[in-house]
């Protein structure tokens, strides 16, 4: 398995056309091709910055598996990841629901395989959720999937095409929680869903913890009180042979990690998605938590 491991990664490395390598003496940071990975790297870099380290960006490359060709290429030094992405995208492993226990295989795993360190990870968790509008947690007592669970038949559910096939999905929360028996499910584009509960054509929408949309407009997420979905902290990737080289970087993100929450990821998305430029987005963040 590990040797399958390596040669898809290095198969989808070849097709990669980054430098081959980061100037001399430069770290070189990179990112997935969403906001948040943008977000998190553009702190990551300011942060090495700061601290006298010369950081070339490579933002916006791509998929899990276009960052993690370029970090084995050495096209890239340091990126955000998840642990619940690397156990089940890259690891090919089986749901690790303690966040503890996670984080702990992926960072053993990703040192003997890949020779990947990861860097403590970041209270920040987003992963899958259920959510609703204050309004209605309030009229049906919601805090809690459980809260949620008897009284699914009474309400209606906004989602998007997979959720409801997926073994980690609706299926789950049945399985984990029972009831879960939606009075009616209409399925939406991804970036429609949350339309459908605010005009009130839904009561309960999917999200995830770290969506812009909670904190712009005030949502509410049901905690996942029974731990049916995988823990998705975000953490530093590095190198090791960059790590070696380069020993500040780990003071420096470990110093940042601890400061990225989901509230602090919720209003740095939405920010972006209101038009502001990420570096500037992290930038505040980095000047708020100093």
């Amino acid at each position: 398995m590990i040797c399958t491991r390596r040669r898809a990664i290095a198969a989808i490395a070849s097709l990669v056309t980054l430098p081959s390598c980061a100037p001399s003496g430069a770290v070189a940071v990179g990112s997935k091709n969403f906001t948040e990975s943008i977000v998190i790297a553009e702190i990551y870099a300011q942060a090495l910055e700061r601290a006298g380290l010369k950081i070339v960006r490579r933002l916006n490359l791509g998929s899990t598996q276009i960052t993690m060709a370029a970090m084995s290429r050495g096209q890239i030094d340091v990126y955000p990841e998840y642990t619940g992405t690397a156990l089940l995208a890259v690891l090919h492993h089986a749901p690790i629901r303690n966040g503890s226990a996670s984080y702990a295989y992926v960072r053993n795993a990703f040192a003997r395989d890949y020779g990947i360190v990861w860097l403590d990870r970041s209270p920040m968790n987003n992963s899958q959720a259920l959510a609703t509008t204050l309004a209605i947690a309030e009229r049906y007592h919601l805090r809690t999937l459980s809260d949620l669970a008897p009284i699914a038949s009474r309400l209606r559910l906004a989602t998007i095409p997979e959720f409801t096939t997926r073994p980690d999905g609706l299926p789950a929360l049945q399985r984990i929680y029972g009831g879960f028996h939606f009075a009616s499910i209409r399925i939406y584009d991804i970036a429609l869903k949350y339309d459908a509960l605010l005009s009130g054509d839904a009561d309960i929408a999917t999200a995830f913890t770290t969506d812009g949309t909670i904190a712009t407009k005030h949502l509410v997420v049901l905690a996942d009180d029974k731990h049916a979905w995988p823990i998705y902290n975000v953490a530093p990737l590095v190198r090791a042979q960059t790590l070696r080289r380069e020993p500040r970087i780990a003071p420096v993100l470990n110093a940042v990690s601890p400061k990225i929450t989901d509230d602090a990821a919720r209003r740095m998305n939405a920010q972006v998605e209101a038009g502001s430029d990420p570096a500037d987005v992290a930038a505040a963040f980095l000047k708020g938590t100093a």
